[in-house]
C-alpha cells in the first residue's frame, strides 16, 4: 500500500529545499514518502534541469564581493543568470555570497576546480551542487562568469 503524502511532509521537504510544492510532492510520491529518497530525487532532478537549460542565454547577473576577517583576503565573483528578476532574487544573491566566501577560503585556480571543490560550510556537498540547487529553485540557467581572489602581499 502506497504511503499517503501529507501536506506536512510536502511542507517539510519544501522548507528544507526551497523547491516548489509540486516538485516536492512529485519527489515524495516517487520516494513513497521517504524524505531521504525524496531529497536524492530532487538532487538528481536539479542536475537534469541544469543540463536542459545549457542553451539559454545569460543576459543578467550579479557581482558579489567578500572581504574576510581584518581585510587581508578578499574575493569577487560574477554570477550570471537569464533575467534581472532572478539576479535580484535572494536565492541568487545568497549563492553569489557563498561562492565568494568559498573563493576567499580556498583560492581555486579556475571555475572548473571551484565547482568540484567540497563546499566549506558542508564538505559533503560540492559547489556545483549549490549551483544546481539554485537552478532548480529559480528555474533559470546559472553560471559562474569569472572570479578573482586577492590576498594582502607581504613586501
Amino acid at each position: 500500500m502506497p504511503t499517503k503524502i501529507t501536506t506536512e511532509l510536502v511542507k517539510e521537504l519544501r522548507g528544507a529545499t526551497g523547491i516548489s510544492v509540486m516538485q516536492c510532492k512529485r519527489a515524495l510520491t516517487e520516494a513513497e514518502g521517504d524524505m531521504k529518497k525524496a531529497l536524492a530525487i530532487l538532487k538528481k532532478t536539479g542536475s537534469d534541469i541544469a543540463l536542459k537549460k545549457l542553451d539559454r542565454l545569460l543576459g543578467s547577473g550579479y557581482v558579489h564581493t567578500y572581504v574576510h576577517g581584518e581585510g587581508k583576503i578578499g574575493a569577487m565573483v560574477e554570477l550570471l543568470c537569464e533575467t534581472d528578476f532572478v539576479a535580484k532574487n535572494e536565492v541568487f544573491k545568497t549563492l553569489a555570497k557563498e561562492i565568494a566566501m568559498q573563493i576567499a577560503a580556498t583560492g581555486p585556480k579556475d571555475i572548473q576546480a571551484l565547482l568540484q571543490e567540497p563546499f566549506i560550510k558542508n564538505p559533503e556537498t560540492k559547489v556545483v551542487s549549490l549551483v544546481e540547487e539554485a537552478v532548480q529553485k529559480t528555474g533559470e540557467r546559472i553560471e559562474i562568469g569569472r572570479f578573482a581572489r586577492f590576498e594582502l602581499s607581504k613586501k
